[in-house]
């Protein structure tokens, strides 16, 4: 981890903002800038608030970092506290509701080159493996039966 940013106590629900989580995990950081603002979702303008805030973290906490290799390796959205507020319901009732907030964190991280992995040579003892003899069961379904005639 390089940085992290946290916005809390933001006014959309959790499970709205999970929506767009999917689509800018893992991402590089100005290519997820870029999706956030494409993207028509009011959880993507907070998302876009505390991503500039992480980058701006990663910038002050390492003078000489380049932003084209850092990536969201973390984007969660967790419940913060509910606005409980009450009205009218059947039979007399009040029923409450619910104005749910967030808490939003997002990490960022290098991106790590990976070597290219070596092809795969399967193993001579694996590729002439003798093949298993059909169960006793499978015979007595696949066998014609005799008694018939």
């Amino acid at each position: 981890m390089i940085a992290k940013a946290e916005a809390k106590y933001i006014r959309i629900t959790p499970r709205k903002f999970r929506q767009i989580v999917p689509l800018i995990k893992g991402r590089p950081v100005e290519e997820a800038m870029a999706m956030l603002v494409s993207i028509n979702k009011k959880a993507s303008i907070y998302a876009l608030e505390a991503l500039k805030s992480a980058l701006a973290n990663a910038k002050r906490l390492h003078k000489d970092i380049d932003t084209s290799n850092i990536r969201v390796s973390k984007l969660i959205a967790d419940g913060g506290p509910m606005f409980k507020r009450y009205r009218a319901g059947s039979m007399g009732r009040a029923s409450m509701i619910r104005k749910r907030t967030s808490h939003i964190t997002v990490e960022l991280d290098k991106i790590e080159s990976r070597p290219k992995k070596a092809e795969h040579k399967p193993n001579a003892a694996v590729a002439k493996a003798p093949v298993k003899a059909k169960s006793k069961a499978a015979e007595k379904l696949t066998a014609p039966s005799a008694k018939g005639k």
